[in-house]
């Protein structure tokens, strides 16, 4: 009889947080997923990216979509303190895009986090990443 009441209490603890997490897992996947590829250090590239995740989030919403910009490769410059669209980049992160850095590149160019600009993230793979989303339904873009 005591097993059946500590089961029974765990179940109680337990259940509302199931049915929190189905509902968060049922939010994010009723949402328009983008990844973006920016592997290309030109800035033309990198400003029609930003031009393309405004014109999805402006599109679908800013609470329906999700969108990444991953970069890796040359691309990674326009993450770092000295870039040229840093406004740019900045107004993308505020209006929800996530732009996030490859840590193989950055070892590879001997880039600490302080050369990056602020509030940038890091995965430690950018091809795997994009490799990840397109498993979770995210459709890819390379402009």
């Amino acid at each position: 009889m005591k097993n059946i009441k500590i089961i029974a209490l765990a179940l109680a603890l337990v259940l509302p947080f199931a049915s929190f997490n189905s509902a968060v897992a049922e939010e994010a996947a009723s949402k328009e997923k983008l990844v973006i590829q920016v592997s290309d250090g030109d800035a033309a590239k990198w400003n029609l990216a930003l031009n393309n995740a405004k014109n999805v989030i402006n599109a679908y919403g800013a609470d329906k979509v999700v969108v990444e910009i991953v970069t890796f490769g040359p691309g990674i410059g326009m993450l770092k303190m000295d870039s040229t669209i840093a406004n740019r980049i900045d107004e993308s992160k505020q209006s929800g895009v996530s732009i996030v850095a490859c840590q193989n590149t950055m070892k590879n160019m001997k880039l600490t986090n302080e050369d990056m600009l602020p509030n940038t993230s890091y995965v430690p793979s950018g091809v795997v990443e994009i490799m990840k989303k397109q498993k979770e339904g995210y459709a890819y873009l390379r402009p």
